[in-house]
This record gives structure tokens, C-alpha cells and sequence, in this order.
């Protein structure tokens, strides 16, 4: 099957973990769902790379706590290689450290292992827009984060002031169709500006620039 093809029609999705019941129970719920597809597994974070490499997945849904190469790794190492691809961390770990590690590594997600399916089906749909889902209470450790004193980041002045009111917007929690409302323009250049704010920032994730923005004040944490 060649993985370019067709990819408007479902979302594609590879499994990452290494128990072999963990992803045959994910494949069996992700099954009833029509616009989701699993496309592969992987059961650790090299391996995950390789069939990302193969196999280009619209999301990756991934275990943190592997062997060989952890899941806050491979999402470092996938959203470095292939930015396209979104990844939503599921996970039975809830710490502040990793939470923060699997934002700042690009996943769009974090989701516990007993979270409900329907909830992880929407943070999967929610990845493959471009949106955020966190669990909240990883929403709140890494709000808990923002608190705490990082080294400086690029500077705010290196952003056009179009760019500027989409960074705020994202540091809101708004969606792409969300911004392109507010700002009244399409979603295709709200899509263009984004790109351009993670570019200056060195960043690699929405999630990312919403986090500089916020601790390095930037933009109030109310909207």
C-alpha cells in the first residue's frame, strides 16, 4: 500500500508500545471507529521511527516508558524528521518532569491509559487538525511548569505582529479554524503564520510556542 495515497480519507494511525495486549486492545477499539485506520505498531521508539520512516502516519499514539528508546525520544526524533506527523502520548505515568519532557518534545497530546476510548479518538482527530488534547491533570502540572523560571527564549520582537496575535491565540487553547475567525483570514495562512512563529522560535509544536508565550509572559494567561 503506498502510504501517499489516499490520506484524505482516513485518519492513519501507528501504535507505539511495547506490550503486545496493550496495542492488540488499542487495534481492536480503534477498529469500530470508521475514520481511523491503524497502519502499524511499533513496540519501542526505534522501532517507531523505522515504521514512521515507512509507513508516514497521519499520528502516532505513544507509550512514554519503553525499552531501547523511551517515547519522549521518538517523539523528539519524529517531529525533528518528519513535522507532519503529530504524536499523542498515552501513558500510565502522571509527573510534572514528563509531562513537560513530552510537550517540549512536540507530542500534541497526553492522555492517561485509562483514559475513555472516545476521548483518545478525539485527541487522535484533534492531532491530525493541528489541535491540542491534554488529560487535565496533565494540563495542570504543565501549568504548574509555568511557574518556574526558564532560561530566556528568542526574542518576542523577532515575530511580525500578525504573528504575534496567532502566537496569543495559541496560547489560548484556539484551534486553527478558531484563529482564522478571530483574525479573519483563512486557515490555510493561519496554518502559513504558525509555521513561521515555531521557525523563529526554534520551536517544533503549537503546544511549545503556547508554553514560551506564556512563561516568558508574552501573553496573559486569560484570553
Amino acid at each position: 500500500m503506498d502510504p501517499e495515497a489516499d490520506r484524505t480519507a482516513k485518519v492513519r494511525v501507528l501504535l507505539v508500545d511495547d506490550h503486545t495486549v496493550v496495542r492488540r486492545g488499542l487495534r481492536l477499539v480503534f477498529e469500530l471507529e470508521d475514520d481511523l485506520e491503524v497502519v502499524g505498531e511499533a513496540s519501542d521508539g526505534q522501532e517507531a521511527l523505522a515504521r514512521v520512516a515507512e509507513l508516514r502516519p497521519d499520528v502516532v499514539v505513544m507509550d512514554l516508558l519503553m525499552p531501547v528508546m523511551n517515547g519522549v525520544e521518538a517523539t523528539r526524533a519524529i517531529r525533528a524528521a518528519y513535522p507532519e506527523v503529530e504524536v499523542v502520548a498515552l501513558t500510565s505515568v502522571l509527573e510534572d518532569r514528563m509531562v513537560v519532557d513530552a510537550v517540549e518534545a512536540g507530542a500534541a497530546g497526553y492522555l492517561l491509559k485509562e483514559t475513555r476510548p472516545d476521548d483518545l479518538f478525539e485527541a487522535v482527530r484533534a492531532a491530525a487538525r493541528g489541535e491540542v488534547r491534554l488529560d487535565p491533570r496533565a494540563q495542570a502540572r504543565l501549568m504548574r511548569e509555568l511557574r518556574r523560571p526558564v532560561p530566556s527564549a528568542p526574542a518576542f520582537e523577532t515575530l511580525t505582529e500578525r504573528e504575534r496575535e496567532v502566537l496569543e491565540q495559541l496560547a489560548h487553547g484556539a484551534t486553527n479554524k478558531g484563529i482564522a475567525r478571530a483574525l479573519g483570514v483563512g486557515e490555510a495562512t493561519v496554518k502559513s503564520h504558525v509555521s513561521a512563529v515555531l521557525a523563529k522560535l526554534g520551536l517544533k509544536s503549537r503546544t511549545q510556542a503556547a508554553l514560551h508565550a506564556l512563561r516568558e509572559g508574552w501573553v496573559t494567561r486569560e484570553p
